[in-house]
């Protein structure tokens, strides 16, 4: 496989791993703040906290976040923080998104 296409199914892996609606919300929330607590991410985004958990797993085991637990909680932070200009670049696309 040439470099470019170990690029191609980096980035391919990458967006699968964030394409769902509260896995971009999680991801800007996180942009925002150094750590959360998955409770913090529930209530920031009004969602249970098994759904949060599920997603919040999903994205720390295909290494897009980190976790740190401290005490009774468990606090998540961006591991790959340049996932954030993925979000910046849809922001700016004139792809028919309203």
């Amino acid at each position: 496989m040439s470099l470019e296409s170990e690029k191609i199914e980096k980035a391919a892996f990458i967006l699968k791993t964030i394409a769902h609606p509260m896995r971009l919300r999680i991801i800007e929330l996180l942009d925002q703040n150094d750590k959360l607590s998955v409770g913090e991410i529930c209530d920031a985004l009004g969602c249970e906290q098994s759904l949060t958990s599920h997603h919040l797993s999903n994205m720390k085991l295909k290494g897009i976040l980190a976790s740190q637990r401290e005490g009774k909680n468990i606090y998540y932070s961006l591991k790959e923080k340049d996932v954030t200009n993925i979000l910046v670049c849809l922001e700016n696309c004139n792809c028919n998104m309203g």
